[in-house]
């Protein structure tokens, strides 16, 4: 939601990301143990470090663990796990995605003078330079990594006024962006949008976005322009920020043609 670019499902929200198209083999579940408590559980060999497989992986993350033990830097385990065992997005896109380049500065701020300290540099192989930047490419952060189904607020049938949208009432239960759960809701759109704002009419939520790129479409015409997206449910999951830039996952509505 990188400060990179969080996946967001207007129905039944989502977050993930995307990167440049390519053919590789298929996604495979985490099995690095310092990885797995991280918000996916499947990745794709050859990692961004040329591993072919996760036991190579495990084997060169163990010269990190010291380093994690300082807790130099609090985006060190998540920039080493998309290095190392890269978010996969099957059916999205074919290559695992990067960590933006904004995670990597800040570890290394963070953990380069503990390296100084014994004499050791921040390795060539980490460099940031290489990495996208969130609005020229497409990135993964631990900002982007928030998932939720949004809970609705009813009608008051007394008076025809809604409930209103309150932190109270608009509760997100976390979930964690997987295959599988990518998979299970098949979304008939993807794209990357800036959003511009967010509109709140009883329990309709309408997001005004700016549409940078269509990486997925259906029946419904969408045009690379600003466009109106609505939600199913009264409470946004999770909030979107205007001015931000998002991956969005969500269902057309033929009958509106919208």
């Amino acid at each position: 939601m990188w400060r990179g670019l969080p996946v967001l499902a207007l129905a039944g929200l989502l977050v993930l990301g995307r990167a440049p198209a390519g053919r590789g083999a298929a996604c495979e579940p985490v099995r690095i143990p310092l990885c797995k408590p991280l918000p996916w559980n499947v990745t794709k060999m050859p990692n961004h470090l040329h591993h072919s497989t996760q036991a190579n992986a495990v084997l060169a993350m163990e010269q990190f663990e010291g380093l994690l033990g300082t807790n130099c830097s609090p985006d060190l385990l998540f920039f080493l796990c998309a290095m190392y065992a890269p978010i996969c997005t099957i059916d999205f896109q074919h290559e695992p995605i990067k960590p933006c380049k904004s995670v990597c500065e800040r570890a290394r701020a963070g953990c380069e003078p503990v390296l100084l300290r014994y004499s050791h540099a921040w390795p060539d192989s980490l460099a940031c330079d290489e990495l996208p930047v969130y609005d020229r490419g497409v990135c993964i952060s631990p900002e982007a990594i928030v998932t939720a189904e949004g809970a609705d607020f009813p009608m008051d049938s007394n008076n025809g006024n809604c409930g209103g949208a309150s932190i109270d009432r608009c509760k997100c239960k976390p979930v964690k962006a997987t295959q599988k759960t990518y998979l299970r809701n098949n979304y008939n759109y993807v794209i990357r949008a800036k959003v511009k704002e967010v509109k709140t009419k009883c329990h309709d939520v309408t997001a005004v976005v700016e549409v940078k790129e269509i990486l997925k479409s259906s029946l419904v015409n969408i045009p690379k322009d600003t466009v109106n997206l609505h939600t199913n449910s009264g409470c946004l999951c999770p909030p979107l920020s205007a001015n931000e830039e998002y991956i969005i996952m969500g269902y057309e509505d033929e009958e509106r043609s919208r």
